[in-house]
């Protein structure tokens, strides 16, 4: 019988915060920018999940590091006005942690957006410790962020599931050791998170009461 779930590791960016327009968005300015008309935004889908220089590194090797700059600077004053939560998330992290769970943020966002996102609606309070790619050395789909996350919260990969809407989470869940939950509202969509195999698929935040009670979804 599997062990029962007492952490959660969350990745953030579409997953809990549905930042999916204002990424796009800022990548469309940087990008029509730099190299109009070369990038519609069924070509910027893809950019959502690896760590920023990684895509701009693909798009431009010699100009990642001023398309990364901008990028950021645009993504930061444009934040607030784009990025919202999904249905039912602030509500159902309070259950959880109510609940008991042990609950921790691993993303591969640079730590101070992160920061910026979970203020903006006010979760803060309700992560154990956040995990940013200022932490590691080796972002997701390396299993370094889920181990540090769990060295952090005194947890093993037994009781332990990581939860995302991309192929960095479940395949990084999967080479830590984890149990995995891909969310059906990836922006990638339902069926290439089935495709990717995880132990759950969430129709809603909210499954996760019901995972963590035990109880099959």
């Amino acid at each position: 019988m599997a062990n029962k779930i007492t952490t959660l590791l969350f990745d953030f960016d579409g997953t809990l915060l549905d930042t999916n327009e204002l990424i796009i968005q800022t990548f469309q300015t940087v990008l029509d920018a730099h190299y109009p008309g070369k990038y519609e935004r069924v070509d910027i889908i893809p950019f959502l999940g690896p760590t920023l220089r990684e895509t701009m590194e693909a798009v431009d090797p010699l100009k990642y590091a001023e398309l990364m700059k901008e990028y950021r600077e645009w993504n930061y004053a444009n934040h607030d006005l784009l990025a919202t939560e999904f249905d039912g998330v602030t509500e159902t992290l309070r259950q959880l942690k109510n609940n008991g769970m042990k609950m921790a943020i691993v993303s591969t966002k640079r730590n101070d957006m992160i920061r910026k996102g979970l203020e903006l609606i006010s979760i803060q309070n309700l992560f154990d410790t956040v995990i940013g790619l200022d932490d590691v050395q080796n972002a997701k789909p390396h299993p370094e962020p889920l181990l540090l996350a769990m060295e952090r919260l005194n947890s093993t990969p037994e009781e332990t599931l990581m939860i995302g809407d991309n192929s960095h989470d479940i395949e990084g869940g999967k080479n830590a050791g984890v149990r995995t939950a891909g969310v059906a509202w990836s922006i990638k969509g339902e069926k290439f998170i089935r495709e990717l195999e995880p132990d759950f698929v969430l129709q809603h935040i909210s499954d996760l009461l019901e995972i963590t009670a035990g109880e099959e979804v």
